[in-house]
């Protein structure tokens, strides 16, 4: 599916957590660095928690994070709002608001609007307007903001309870909640990746691997082309890699074998490396054909050699042709084989609040005729460092 066409454009976020008040313009890729506690894995949950908004899992996703009043920025905010906008090819783009106040141990939606601007009218056109429990939509047959003829949840917002009829509400509702993230991979012994995966037509390898060997044996019947880029990746990150096997273990049910160059017996899952392990299922998502409208990684580079940082920096930008990808990581080495507009730079204001600067919008010009990105992150010219 390509998704270039209508791409998520900005995001907004006031009063979650040092998130006070940011704005994020959202590039085909944006990788983020920044100290421990700036909010790098913060913006990732925001974008989490529009997803589940998206779902109709507003209410358990807040519970998750231990309650709205837990996330709200201390002695600062009082509610939390968060925004993206879409666009539209030809038109102006979508843009949804979502404002959210704790109320006992739960929480109220104060106002929820998806609007648009259509030409040559100034102010914008409303597809959902909902103020507290004064919701409405607007109905392409009346042509008019009506309230729901359906029983409404006030715990869920108006947006995942839209008409699937009212299309292009449904299509934003649809591309948001597809929103995927990815924490990093657990590879313990007894971890789903590295046990024996039952066969099936799989599109994605899965959050926690659980469909890694299905995806890659899906790919090698379905597109052998992305199977050999995958291939290829392996060989360029480990020499010795010949290829992949897939041999079957009991009725419907699939193990994968890696080959390598001088040994007579393959490895298998339950025997391959954390970095080995992690490496096949990051280049196996990146190339994935089911890759979901955006695509959230925290820290990639764990237990990857920094040789291997190249080809993950390469992975990311073809598979943002794709998929528009967000990256929290801790990795300055990752940072050097990135373009200055895919980087974000998280830093602490004065309040202990964090700002987000893209990194082409500082003045580094002149810095990057001498240094490398990662350089100027490790010598504090990009944002400080702790």
């Amino acid at each position: 599916m390509d998704h270039s066409s209508s791409r998520f454009g900005q995001l907004s976020i006031q009063g979650f957590r040092r998130l006070c008040d940011v704005r994020l313009s959202l590039r085909p890729l944006s990788v983020m660095i920044g100290a421990n506690g700036t909010g790098k894995t913060s913006v990732l949950d925001v974008l989490s928690l529009l997803a589940s908004s998206a779902q109709a899992r507003l209410s358990p996703s807040i519970s998750e994070l231990s309650g709205l009043v837990n996330v709200l920025t201390y002695d600062k905010a009082e509610e939390l709002g968060l925004g993206i906008t879409m666009e539209v090819p030809g038109y102006a783009p979508l843009e949804y608001q979502l404002w959210l106040r704790p109320q006992g141990i739960s929480h109220v939606i104060r106002e929820e609007t998806l609007s648009q601007l259509r030409k040559p009218h100034p102010t914008p056109f409303l597809h959902i307007n909902s103020y507290e429990q004064d919701v409405k939509y607007y109905d392409p047959e009346k042509k008019r903001l009506l309230p729901p003829t359906w029983v409404h949840n006030p715990l869920e917002t108006s947006l995942a309870q839209v008409p699937k009829m009212f299309q292009e509400p449904e299509d934003f509702r649809r591309r948001l909640a597809s929103s995927t993230f990815y924490h990093v991979l657990n590879v313990d012994p007894r971890s789903p990746v590295r046990l024996p995966q039952a066969m099936g037509p799989a599109e994605l390898p899965g959050r926690n691997g659980e469909d890694l060997v299905s995806c890659l044996f899906y790919l090698r019947e379905t597109d052998r082309n992305r199977f050999e880029a995958i291939e290829d990746s392996l060989r360029a990150g480990f020499p010795r890699f010949e290829r992949l096997d897939f041999p079957p273990v009991a009725a419907g049910t699939l193990a994968l074998a890696w080959r390598e160059r001088g040994f007579s017996k393959p490895l298998y899952m339950h025997q391959l490396s954390e970095g080995i392990l992690r490496f096949l299922w990051l280049t196996t998502l990146l190339q994935s054909p089911g890759l979901t409208a955006l695509t959230l990684l925290d820290e990639p580079e764990v237990s990857l050699h920094p040789e291997l940082l190249s080809l993950l920096a390469d992975q990311l930008r073809e598979a943002s042709g794709r998929t528009q990808i967000i990256v929290a990581t801790h990795s300055d080495t990752l940072i050097r084989f990135l373009e200055p507009g895919e980087v974000v730079v998280l830093d602490s204001t004065e309040e202990g609040m964090t700002s987000l600067t893209r990194a082409d919008e500082l003045d580094l010009d002149e810095w990057l005729k001498d240094y490398s990105l990662d350089e100027l992150w490790r010598n504090g010219r990009l944002g400080a460092r702790a």
